[in-house]
């Protein structure tokens, strides 16, 4: 009786996130933003410095930071970005000057870029009346800008009470467990947290490096939005080669159309190519190694099933739920080798890899 109660419980709250998953952003983020600075509060806390004055110390950086950010970086960013975009209706001129016709004297294949150019148009037209009508909503009701604040206000503020009483959380989870399945849930959860919370934080400064780097190549063979691809480019490589393909094709479009020359494409695939040696050789084996073991393969379909099911935040959280699944598959197929049903009615448990050298007799 108690299992289905358990049961329809779990149920139960996995529907009920479902339908307040709207509301669950900022907390869904302030969990996430606890869960990093943990550790270091931890050990704040061991050298004396209390939690209440631990979190603050690394609020306080973490906003000085975000200001440096915002007052250096982010103009250049838009600035840049507002240049990317201003490219594409350049890159159409080219298709249609120099492409289609050297497509056509080269094989006979007549194309037309005219029909494209319109569907383009069309689409930018919708795109701009439907943000145009949703912000004209905006402004008539403030609902939704009304609630996108407070969802901006209410990040931190519960990010720093969780980080504060991060212990005291977690001791009343224990407290739930089922007392005969503690040692084994507690063994779980901390393999699971060693490796997902060495992942996340690995996996952060992976893609910070990678945006540093191309950043800073894309900028010195003379590229005008080298920091905006460089940047978008590292944020996205959480996804295995998704960023380095995407900032790939946008830096070739940004530099053709910037130096009309076809040689400075090799500075770009030459800087890829570095920040690509430099993230294998170097980035993922300092700050991530071998934490989750996932195939490149698996990874994007872990992503994709995460962004078709939950949107943004399945994407975001696709990598770290499983790596937490890996640690409980692991547990599942150990207690499945253990079982009578693997060994068979009358077989002993064997150790991995025992029961196939052959006998000497």
């Amino acid at each position: 009786m108690m299992r289905w109660m358990i049961g329809i419980g779990v149920v139960g709250l996995l529907v009920l996130t479902y339908f307040l998953l709207p509301i669950l952003s900022p907390f869904v983020v302030g969990f996430i933003i606890a869960y990093l600075f943990n550790p270091l509060v931890t050990r704040l806390d061991r050298h004396g410095v209390s939690r209440t004055w631990g979190t603050s110390l690394i609020f306080l950086g973490g906003a000085l930071v975000l200001l440096v950010a915002l007052v250096a970086l982010i103009p250049v960013l838009i600035e840049q970005t507002v240049r990317l975009v201003r490219v594409f209706p350049q890159l159409l001129d080219i298709v249609q000057q120099r492409i289609i016709p050297w497509v056509t004297q080269t094989t006979g294949l007549e194309l037309h870029v005219d029909q494209l150019r319109a569907l383009v148009v069309s689409h930018g037209e919708t795109i701009a009346k439907v943000v145009a009508g949703g912000l004209s909503n905006v402004s008539a009701t403030g609902t939704a800008a009304f609630i996108a604040l407070m969802n901006l206000l209410l990040i931190p503020v519960i990010a720093f009470y969780l980080l504060r009483d991060w212990p005291v959380v977690i001791a009343r989870v224990e407290q739930m467990l089922p007392r005969h399945r503690v040692d084994s849930i507690a063994l779980m959860a901390r393999e699971s947290d060693s490796m997902l919370g060495n992942f996340l934080r690995g996996q952060l400064a992976v893609m910070i490096a990678n945006g540093v780097t191309y950043s800073i190549g894309l900028t010195l063979i003379g590229l005008e939005t080298g920091i905006a691809i460089g940047m978008f480019a590292g944020l996205v490589s959480f996804v295995p080669y998704l960023g380095t393909i995407i900032g790939i094709l946008l830096a070739l479009i940004a530099m053709y159309i910037q130096a009309d020359s076809l040689w400075p494409l090799l500075l770009v695939l030459g800087v890829f190519g570095v920040g690509q040696v430099l993230e294998t050789v170097a980035w993922q084996p300092r700050f991530v190694g071998n934490e989750i073991g996932m195939h490149p393969v698996a990874v994007i379909f872990a992503v994709m099933a995460g962004g078709q099911l939950f949107g943004f935040f399945g994407i975001l959280l696709a990598l770290p739920v499983s790596a937490v699944l890996i640690v409980l598959g692991e547990h599942a197929l150990a207690a499945y080798r253990e079982s009578r049903y693997y060994r068979g009615k009358d077989e002993r448990a064997l150790p991995p890899g025992d029961g196939d050298e052959p006998v000497e007799g």
